[in-house]
């Protein structure tokens, strides 16, 4: 297993800083969910993440930035993004843009395209950390492809401790799910993948946008693959019950037995308690894992998202 730093701690921080400018791996707390972090202008270090998570090489990476200030070194603004920023950063929303020619951040993190994934996150510790290290990061969620994704450090520790340099604990992640990504079609904003921050606070803020397709074949974002976040176990969705040889995942004041996402059916409880709690059900006897249905608003699109990528059938490779 990976060794353990207090993300709150300035020598464990310093630590992990050092190591990632060496090419090293280090996974860090955000606000969404703990990511797998190398140095995004080091071509060798990003290839290094594809491996350690066997991720497939056309699935695009996140790169995270201290700050808003940054973007202009490494992509091409637009007044839409500008005003996403301006309403949501430092926070969870990756915005996608095009590189700019010199662009430091390696190509394998575009997976090869012409645009480049941006985010800042709101984490005290994963700001600090950026600041330290003073290049940007690229992090996908700290676990094997395909695989639930991690939200505290023990989770990281169970899919990739052998595959880590360090790991940086900073409890609980707030949100729980990853960032909401948004690109852009003439100029326009396009949702690109739901998440932590949901389409209604999109449109609050700029008003009109589209909805994004998915190619599994070539995304154009993170999180855009048909099987994804998923767990052992098969998921049956919108269950009212649990059938023969099943698990119960609840949502709401209906469900009373077994674990329930939100007892009071708040979906902010929900979207945190997600992705722990499908660990915690593929842990326990049965042969698959049933959900309540959740309400397809506000962040319940994210979480829904996730749970359809989840019961997808899944290729050979992340069986």
């Amino acid at each position: 297993m990976a060794p353990i730093g207090r993300a709150d701690r300035a020598e464990d921080r310093a630590r992990a800083a050092a190591l990632l400018r060496q090419g090293e791996l280090v996974a860090f707390p955000t606000e969404t969910v703990y990511g797998l972090g190398a140095d995004a202008t080091n071509g060798a270090a990003v290839a290094a993440i594809f491996a350690a998570k066997q991720r497939p090489a056309f699935n695009p990476l996140i790169a995270h930035l201290a700050d808003a200030g940054a973007v202009g070194d490494f992509a091409l603004w637009n007044d839409m993004a500008r005003a996403l920023a301006d309403a949501f950063w430092p926070g969870a929303l990756t915005l996608v843009l095009p590189r700019r020619p010199d662009c430091a951040i390696a190509l394998i993190a575009s997976a090869g395209l012409d645009s480049v994934a941006l985010r800042v996150p709101s984490h005290p510790d994963a700001h600090a950390l950026l600041a330290a290290v003073k290049r940007p990061i690229a992090a996908p969620s700290a676990n094997r492809s395909g695989r639930i994704s991690p939200t505290t450090a023990e989770h990281v520790n169970q899919e990739l401790g052998d595959r880590v340099a360090l790991i940086l604990d900073g409890g609980p992640c707030e949100i729980g799910l990853e960032s909401t990504v948004v690109g852009f079609q003439s100029g326009r904003p396009v949702l690109l993948r739901p998440g932590g921050i949901s389409k209604e606070r999109l449109q609050a803020a700029v008003g009109a946008v589209a909805a994004g397709s998915d190619s599994a074949d070539r995304p154009s974002a993170p999180g855009q693959l048909a099987s994804h976040y998923a767990p052992g176990k098969a998921l049956r969705l919108n269950a009212a019950a649990a059938g023969p040889g099943e698990v119960l995942l609840g949502f709401g004041p209906d469900f009373t037995e077994g674990h329930n996402l939100s007892p009071k059916g708040d979906l902010i409880e929900a979207a945190a308690r997600l992705f722990a709690e499908l660990r915690l059900l593929d842990r326990e006897p049965g042969a698959a894992i049933a959900v309540a249905p959740i309400p397809d608003e506000g962040l319940g699109r994210a979480i829904n998202d996730r749970l359809r990528r989840a019961a997808a059938p899944r290729p050979p490779s992340s069986a």
